[in-house]
């Protein structure tokens, strides 16, 4: 039995028909927020970012229908919006759930546990990198740096942050997001849907009553060396949130030379420990 190039996935270089139009109802929308987005610029096509996170608010993804919607109005190719729309990651290109659930697995986040929550999740959610949950509410994936290093291993849902995870902690966050129960950032405001944040992300203000005062600034562990540096006394010690103070443990102000992060203690290594020296390096060809 032989199967035909289409059952098997295979193309024969076919041109793609085009892209579905937008209903008119929808279209009429879209122009008018794209006119307020355009008229931010002095030159159109630099509204191309914010008008692909307007297209994505529509549909949870970048579609073929909302590439073409974007080159329409700033008068570009299809190739142009394309090559931008797949150069960010920021960008969806498949229909994506309702709550992004980004893992960080660069180096310092890997290190403290972030490959282990990645693989954790994956396995409890039955998804791959990229996938979707069935019911369409979770997308996992990992990402390369969430710029919260002071706080690894770190979880985003829809690019708020969730500080000092492990295995356990991710997997209540996203059965929570699953079963509708409400949930907090560690920091900055209230969740919403991908959607919803696609929209704030291209540029209209955050409707709900809260939000915007919700955001508050950097968590103390991204302000201590600022204090350190202005001269300013040390604050009390930073303890990682998942460790369990032990009984008859007194608290104590650290001196100065003492290191003010849980993530950032010395460990001996073959440099550092008299008892395991690295030796004298080989010469090349040695």
């Amino acid at each position: 039995m032989t199967t035909n190039s289409s059952e098997q996935g295979v193309s024969l270089g076919m041109p793609q028909l085009p892209a579905p139009a937008y209903p008119d109802d929808v279209r009429a929308r879209l122009e008018s927020d794209a006119k307020e987005i355009i008229a931010r610029y002095p030159g159109s096509r630099s509204a191309l970012l914010p008008l692909l996170h307007l297209v994505q608010s529509e549909e949870g993804h970048v579609t073929r229908t909302g590439m073409q919607f974007c080159a329409d109005v700033l008068g570009l190719t299809t190739a142009e919006v394309t090559a931008v729309a797949t150069f960010y990651t920021m960008y969806r290109r498949a229909p994506s759930g309702d709550y992004q659930v980004g893992v960080c697995t660069n180096t310092l986040c890997a290190v403290m546990g972030g490959d282990a929550i990645f693989e954790s999740l994956q396995e409890h959610l039955s998804v791959s990198n990229g996938g979707t949950t069935d019911d369409g509410r979770i997308t996992l994936e990992h990402i390369e740096c969430n710029a919260a290093c002071d706080f690894a291993p770190v979880v985003m849902v829809n690019w708020e942050f969730f500080d000092n995870q492990t295995p356990e902690s991710a997997k209540r966050l996203v059965d929570d997001l699953r079963a509708g129960a409400p949930v907090s950032p560690t920091r900055g405001a209230p969740l919403c849907t991908f959607k919803e944040t696609a929209r704030i992300l291209a540029g209209f203000p955050d409707q709900r009553e809260g939000a915007v005062e919700a955001s508050g600034s950097a968590g103390p562990a991204s302000l201590i060396g600022l204090r350190l540096a202005k001269g300013e006394t040390p604050p009390a010690r930073v303890v990682h949130p998942r460790a369990e103070p032990v009984e008859g443990d007194t608290p104590h102000d650290p001196s100065p030379s003492e290191h003010l992060s849980s993530h950032d203690a010395p460990q001996d290594t073959s440099a550092s420990d008299p008892a395991h020296p690295a030796g004298p390096a080989a010469e090349e060809g040695e």
